[in-house]
């Protein structure tokens, strides 16, 4: 797939880039989420300040602890301290007030950064789906389903993961680590010479190990996408799984995408483990040798009692926060790769969008339904080699019934697609009233058409949802007039819960006919001026069939309509036929007109099914 190779390249050339290179485009990274936070960074940076106070507040347990052994077991070493910390009693309240402070400025903080985060994070997540839900037909014809929930889940956790943990976290360790470091330094300079020492080699394991980790966890995450994508298609497939017994080949392929998924993680958590293990044998080694020379220093009276206690405290301090660092550190790896996906999606260039007063200035275009197809050639994005439109050329006049007709592959549906303006042609022009389609704004034309395919899908909302669908907002009795229109009223009502029963996923409630018949409803509620009935009775038995005609015939009423028909006994009313092959127009005309063409393909598909 083209957008998981992208992601791959991207990873490869990070990865192979100079370690000045891949620390800027992580800082970039970074920014970038960051910018999220904007709209409440008020909110952030009081948090932060809280944050700070409040280790600056742990900070002093250490300080005061030595303090309370050597008010406990005073040394003739060093000048007398004040009276504030000479006595038990006094620095133990001290103690009791500085962790209370602590306690409520964690809290606060906690609870801040929690509510900026998540909300940055349902930003992020609603500007992301509406960025992919306003893409344009080609961009999901080379993305599939399942990577794009993916991007939506689990990458967009990822992140919310940094901004509600990670950070905070991030901000506390650097607290205690600088802290403790000072501490230790006004302590015993000696001591933290020897404890600093170890620090260099320490950073730069910790950048090789960062980089594999990222470039693992992005890798890590694009398997679980596939796997993501096999769950989605076969859910929504099931009743064909179900039907070809197909449950253990599923099975087996998406065991197959889990055991890619399993040996991406698993790799990445080997380097994670490795990077954890370093810095516990750097840093507690290093503290052992400290806490070794310190009890030397002790022993010799150039120590307290307390200042080694200080000194130990702040140790585990500076250790624990370096050994967390590292966990920290692969969060933010993890975070940056996901982050690295989702501005690639939204860096894809969507449909053009138009401010909110133009855009509802464009919904209330209302085109009276002439079109023109000029010599309109085509080929997907994706098949550049495969033309499937050449030089196709119909008109029809506004309020005319047409039919498309021809073998599959012929290019019925891509005229439909183009009419749509899913695509744009790559030669000629299609013209609506007179103008060329490109020159409307994209949402006058859809709003002007309505389309009942085929196979239809229906929302898992209620009956009255999927009706609305076509007029978001639409009254009680604007939805049961089109439903009454569409003949579907009188089943709707046989319900229990009327228009409120739920449909299932898909309308799986429902039997084809009840959902073509809700399609129909749909359309009529929008009251398009161009309609599109995509093979729309081709799958129903009879009765089903009259039904679906007489609400036909009542939604074609005063509209153009393009019908997409196999059944050739479906289309001998309409204004005009056209026959597709090829990718363009072979015969046109009305229905006896063609028939009497001897040696027309219209004619010949007719006596064949006709003979049937």
């Amino acid at each position: 797939m083209r957008g998981e190779s992208t992601s791959a390249q991207n990873a490869t050339a990070a990865d192979a880039g100079s370690p000045a290179s891949a620390f800027a485009e992580s800082w970039r990274d970074l920014l970038y989420l960051f910018r999220h936070i904007a709209p409440w960074r008020g909110q952030f940076t009081v948090a932060m300040v809280a944050l700070m106070i409040s280790m600056s507040f742990g900070l002093m347990f250490p300080f005061l602890v030595g303090h309370l052994l050597d008010a406990a077991l005073p040394s003739v070493k060093h000048v007398p301290p004040p009276a504030w910390l000479a006595n038990v009693d006094r620095i133990a309240a001290l103690l009791i007030g500085t962790l209370t402070i602590q306690a409520a400025l964690t809290f606060f903080s906690s609870y801040t950064f929690n509510r900026v985060g998540e909300r940055a994070v349902v930003a992020l997540r609603r500007e992301l789906y509406e960025h992919l839900i306003s893409m344009p037909m080609k961009f999901f014809g080379e993305h599939r389903v399942g990577e794009l929930a993916s991007r939506l889940s689990a990458d967009i956790g990822l992140l919310e993961e940094m901004l509600i943990s990670a950070v905070p976290q991030a901000l506390r360790q650097l607290m205690l680590l600088g802290g403790g470091v000072i501490i230790i330094a006004v302590t015993s300079l000696r001591l933290s010479l020897v404890m600093l020492s170890s620090f260099p080699v320490v950073m730069l394991v910790a950048v090789f190990f960062g980089r594999r980790i990222r470039r693992l966890s992005r890798a890590a995450q694009d398997r679980l996408a596939e796997t993501g994508t096999i769950v989605d298609e076969t859910l929504q497939g099931i009743a064909n799984v179900k039907a070809f017994g197909n449950e253990s080949f599923e099975a087996d392929r998406y065991r197959a995408r889990l055991s890619d998924f399993l040996s991406s993680i698993l790799r990445t958590a080997r380097f994670r483990a490795g990077l954890i293990a370093f810095i516990i044998v750097a840093i507690f080694g290093s503290i052992v040798l400290v806490l070794w020379e310190g009890a030397r220093l002790m022993q010799s009276g150039v120590l307290t009692h307390g200042e080694l206690t200080r000194f130990v405290f702040c140790t585990i301090f500076v250790g624990g926060a370096v050994s967390s660092m590292a966990e920290i550190f692969s969060a933010m790896q993890r975070a940056i790769g996901a982050t690295q996906r989702v501005r690639e999606l939204l860096g894809e260039p969507a449909e053009p969008a138009l401010p909110e007063a133009a855009r509802n200035e464009a919904l209330k275009v209302r085109l009276r339904g002439d079109v023109i197809f000029d010599d309109v050639h085509f080929h997907y994005p994706s098949r550049p080699d495969l033309p499937v439109l050449r030089g196709l050329s119909l008109h029809a006049k506004a309020g005319e019934q047409i039919a498309l007709v021809g073998p599959s592959g012929a290019g019925k549906s891509t005229i439909v697609a183009l009419l749509l303006r899913f695509y744009e042609p790559e030669r000629g022009c299609i013209r609506l009233d007179g103008q060329d389609a490109r020159d409307l704004p994209f949402q006058s034309v859809r709003a002007n058409m309505a389309i009942v395919p085929q196979e239809v899908l229906l929302f898992g909302g209620s009956i009255r949802d999927n009706i609305a669908y076509g007029k978001p907002g639409a009254s009680e009795d604007e939805i049961v007039a089109a439903a009454r229109g569409a003949n579907c009223h009188e089943f709707v009502e046989r319900f229990p819960e009327g228009y409120g029963t739920i449909v299932g996923e898909r309308g799986v409630q429902l039997s084809g006919g009840q959902r073509q018949r809700i399609a129909i409803a749909r359309a009529l509620l929008k009251d398009p001026a161009i309609l599109i009935l995509d093979e729309a009775t081709s799958s129903l038995d009879s009765e089903s069939e009259q039904l679906i005609q007489q609400a036909l015939t009542a939604l074609l009423a005063g509209r153009t309509a393009f019908i997409i028909a196999h059944r050739l006994s479906t289309v001998r009313e309409v204004d005009r036929i056209y026959v597709i092959e090829e990718g363009a127009v072979s015969e046109s005309g009305a229905h006896a007109e063609l028939l009497e063409r001897p040696s027309g393909t219209y004619r010949r598909l007719s006596e064949l099914q006709f003979a049937t």
